[in-house]
């Protein structure tokens, strides 16, 4: 994936640090071919999309602090800053009502388009709860999904570490923090495991420290990132409950685990039910639920696939041709035993990006299979 030039990121960077309300620096960003033209159309324009008169001060004279800030910790070659109009943005997190302005991105960017389950709930799960949680997250790392969550205590931890303990499993955290710093301290490691494996993000700039508010702006990201939201324990006034939400808002399929009366950790999985959430009692009932959903991804990926990067692109207007040479030297690297993306990666010659893109479309094609972080040709 290409680093972003510094004058891009810059003018994206000035947009984010404006702050304020997200309409209309969203109406700003999409009115021009990128962020630097929408800074270079100045005042009238900013205020036609709506910025208030602070925004517009920010817009023309952005802090300067936080700005180097951030540009210092994208030097970081595993750092990277998507803005909602970049290519490599995730075309699922684009359809949602109120998309980031961008995604700052500690770990592997093309994790956040590799099909993904959301894991949510009680920061404070009853035994029975983290078992579920981990035990889930285990089997949908198991089944090739990515699992989603938010870093926090209890569900979300345990959702995250059961997705890691798989061989190849993928998981990404969506935190409401600046990515320098780890929220809450004690999952420190845990947020580093997160970053090595898939993919850590924010949409707030390094430097951002906790703020309540942002809280539960984040959960509208961990839902729009995912084909599906799972809550395992929620109780009636519960972040897991806005998740939820925000995935029935954009058309994502919500799952739910049913729970005892007793337990009023539960109540919020009934209520849900109860609107029409489904109910599920194993990992496979997820998976069931969530493939028609999944053409969905396979179809804006095969878009991204058609834009001129320096990966193998199909031709405009058709699914990929696997006479293509890039596709092709793909097939040959594959054999009928599953073969790690390491391997791949030595046999073909191509890049991991490349191959994550590749071997999604051929999944999602039917013709590789992938378990545990491995890939085959499938029968």
């Amino acid at each position: 994936m290409p680093i972003p030039c510094v004058a891009s990121s810059t003018a994206l960077l000035t947009l984010v640090l404006a702050g304020g309300a997200l309409p209309p620096r969203l109406r700003l960003l999409r009115a021009f071919p990128d962020a630097g033209a929408a800074l270079r159309a100045g005042p009238s324009a900013w205020r036609a999309a709506g910025c208030t008169p602070v925004q517009c001060a920010r817009l023309a004279l952005p802090d300067v602090v936080y700005l180097k800030h951030a540009l210092a910790w994208l030097a970081d070659q595993r750092h990277h800053l998507l803005g909602l109009t970049d290519p490599d943005y995730p075309a699922l997190l684009a359809q949602i009502e109120e998309p980031p302005l961008a995604l700052f991105v500690d770990g592997e960017p093309a994790r956040l388009w590799h099909p993904a389950v959301a894991v949510v709930g009680s920061r404070s799960p009853t035994a029975g709860g983290r078992e579920h949680a981990q035990a889930f997250a285990m089997a949908l790392a198991r089944d090739g999904w990515s699992v989603v969550s938010g870093l926090a205590t209890g569900v979300d931890a345990q959702a995250h570490d059961g997705a890691l303990q798989v061989p190849g499993g993928m998981t990404v955290a969506v935190v409401a923090t600046g990515l320098e710093q780890t929220y809450p301290r004690q999952h420190a490691a845990l947020h580093a495991r997160i970053a090595a494996n898939g993919a850590v993000v924010s949409e707030y700039p390094p430097g951002m420290p906790a703020i309540q508010a942002h809280f539960p702006a984040r959960n509208r990201i961990i839902a729009g990132l995912s084909l599906g939201t799972l809550v395992i324990e929620a109780a009636q006034r519960s972040g897991a409950l806005i998740t939820a939400r925000c995935a029935a808002e954009a058309g994502r399929e919500v799952f739910a685990l049913p729970g005892s009366i007793r337990n009023a950790r539960a109540r919020g999985c009934h209520r849900l039910i109860r609107q029409g959430a489904a109910l599920v009692e194993e990992p496979a009932e997820v998976t069931a639920g969530l493939t028609a959903l999944a053409q969905t991804l396979a179809g804006a990926l095969r878009t991204r696939l058609d834009a001129p990067t320096e990966q193998a692109r199909p031709a405009p207007g058709r699914a990929p041709s696997y006479t293509d040479p890039d596709y092709q030297c793909l097939w040959k690297a594959l054999d009928d035993d599953p073969t790690g993306m390491d391997s791949l990666i030595q046999r073909s010659g191509l890049t991991a990006a490349q191959l994550s893109a590749m071997l999604l479309v051929m999944e999602l094609d039917g013709k590789v299979m992938a378990a545990y972080g491995r890939y085959c040709r499938k029968p």
